[in-house]
């Protein structure tokens, strides 16, 4: 019987070196670091448009409301607690974000300003100032007339 050799291990295994992994550790290092902070603005500006989205959506649902029930209905905007509602519908604006109301002053209870929508389509007008941490701004505002809610940017963006 033959008995079998050792062989030693090739020399060219596959495999890298500890200066390859290291680059590829630093590259992924770099990128994250780029990539953290500018994170962190994009979920700001998705919270900023979603806050919009939703105070828009609340006003829009009222001024339908009122035409489809033949009753007036009022959204009240509470800049103390950042706070919308519309029946029982409460909109929270997240922590940081700075809302001022603009509304006809017979209608405002204590701490709220009131954005009335009648049957008939009109509105008691007004608007809302929205101001994100970043300073971003928006005023969505009421037509008095017509009840239509639209949207543009303050003059300070």
């Amino acid at each position: 019987m033959k008995q079998a050799i050792p062989r030693p291990p090739p020399r060219n295994l596959a495999g890298f070196t500890m200066l390859e992994l290291i680059a590829a550790i630093s590259i992924a290092a770099i990128v994250l670091a780029v990539s953290v902070p500018a994170t962190g603005r994009m979920y700001q500006s998705v919270l900023y448009r979603e806050a919009v989205g939703d105070i828009v959506t609340m006003l829009q649902s009222a001024r339908y409301a009122a035409i489809n029930s033949g009753r007036a209905q009022d959204v009240e905007v509470n800049p103390k607690k950042n706070q919308l509602r519309f029946n029982d519908n409460y909109q929270q604006l997240p922590k940081g974000f700075k809302i001022q109301v603009h509304s006809a002053a017979q209608l405002n209870k204590r701490d709220s300003g009131i954005i009335r929508f009648y049957p008939e389509g009109g509105s008691s007008g007004g608007g809302i100032d929205l101001t994100s941490p970043t300073g971003a701004g928006v005023k969505i505002l009421v037509d008095w007339m017509v009840g239509r809610v639209t949207q543009e940017r303050n003059a300070s963006n």
